[in-house]
């Protein structure tokens, strides 16, 4: 079984707050739906058209419906524009399952583009005819490192009048993800390389909304991370083996924690007086644990990153850092696809200091948070209490 990996970016026409593209992802335990939506024009309207389409096709594909009850309900939701007798937005549809079985349906998006050994490679599509409109459908196994990129119209737009008489054409953007493709990239980082070629294409004017959807096939990489200690001392031990248990890399959050930890694999706690970040207390090494950061603020510090990481085509500067944020928040987004948190429930003497951040004292929230947006990043996510 493979993990599906996930991830998209965006560039909004100049001169607009709202991007008239739209990516939905829903992850199941057993599949992953990405759908790229193009609403006509830009701005506020295709912004509403996109997200519509986007909506209703990724929940009734996930739930399994038949993509001609798809698109009938598209059909009748958003009709042809009268004036220009075209579609109200187009899209692309591509579902996956943990077994490498895809699916792929098109719309009057640009051809999806495949990499297969690193290379744009042709795949089947066959040509439908559903409510009027022509859907190409395909059908195809994927392997380990295989990746879809799926593109609004946008990016193959990009630089036309500028640096292109024609934009830049499909196979130039083939060309361009065959050079700057690496096994170890994520599908993220991928969708962020190429818009951000298509933003210097525009000369940081884009004349459209450009979209990058990304979908990967990766073996999967488990995290384990223990924030805070149990309850009750006596199940110290218990937590400690729990969590040591998955395969995988661990991290440890917090100095109560590492205190446990280190007793409970007889080891010591290795402090360090470096600060990389003035802002951060500085990491710790417990042998047989990957990180050891400080708790609540270095975790506060990473759901922030999170939610940079699916809004911004420059997240992946933002974890560059060796700080224990921007380390932790790199092995959650970039390196796993399985994230354990085993949480103590036990509340830290400190954080009940009337001078000490009301909110950092809400340990049980702030996972929570994290565990949504790590979601909403595509990462399975599990979190159990102690």
């Amino acid at each position: 079984m493979f993990s599906i990996e996930s991830g998209y970016s965006s560039l909004n026409k100049y001169k607009e707050e709202l991007c008239g593209d739209c990516v939905e992802i829903i992850n199941g335990d057993e599949s992953s739906t990405m759908v790229l939506a193009d609403g006509l024009g830009s701005g506020v309207k295709a912004n509403i058209l996109s997200t519509l389409t986007s909506k209703i096709i990724g929940t009734m594909m996930a739930s399994g419906l038949k993509i001609s009850d798809a698109v009938q309900t598209i059909a009748h939701t958003l009709p042809v524009c009268s004036e220009r007798q075209i579609a109200y937005s187009t899209f692309s549809i591509l579902q996956v399952s943990r077994g490498g079985d895809a699916y792929l349906v098109q719309f009057d998006n640009p051809q999806a583009i495949f990499l297969h050994d690193a290379k744009s490679t042709d795949y089947p599509m066959k040509k439908l005819s559903v409510c009027g409109k022509e859907i190409y459908e395909s059908h195809l196994t994927l392997e380990r490192g295989d990746m879809f990129v799926l593109v609004s119209d946008g990016v193959v737009h990009a630089g036309v009048g500028k640096i292109y008489n024609f934009g830049w054409q499909r196979d130039n953007i083939c060309q361009f993800l065959e050079q700057h493709y690496r096994g170890d990239m994520t599908a993220k980082a991928m969708a962020d390389m190429l818009t951000g070629a298509c933003g210097q294409l525009y000369i940081d004017m884009p004349g459209d909304d450009a979209t990058t959807a990304v979908m990967r096939m990766r073996d999967s990489a488990v995290l384990s991370v223990m924030i805070g200690p149990p309850v009750s001392r006596d199940d110290d031990l218990g937590m400690v083996h729990d969590f040591m248990l998955p395969p995988g890399k661990k991290a440890v959050c917090g100095g109560t924690t590492a205190q446990i930890v280190a007793r409970g694999l007889g080891k010591k706690v290795e402090t360090s007086i470096d600060y990389v970040d003035p802002g951060l207390p500085p990491t710790a090494k417990i042998d047989g644990v990957d990180l050891v950061t400080e708790g609540v603020l270095t975790l506060s510090r990473v759901l922030g990153y999170t939610k940079l990481y699916r809004s911004s085509p420059d997240a992946g500067q933002a974890l560059a850092a060796n700080d224990g944020a921007s380390l932790l928040a790199r092995l959650m987004l970039e390196e796993s696809t399985d994230i354990n948190f085993f949480v103590g429930r036990a509340i830290n003497p400190a954080h009940q200091n009337p001078d000490f951040p009301a909110e950092l004292s809400m340990k049980s929230r702030l996972v929570g948070e994290l565990a949504d947006s790590l979601k909403a990043c595509g990462k399975r996510v599990n979190v159990r209490f102690f």
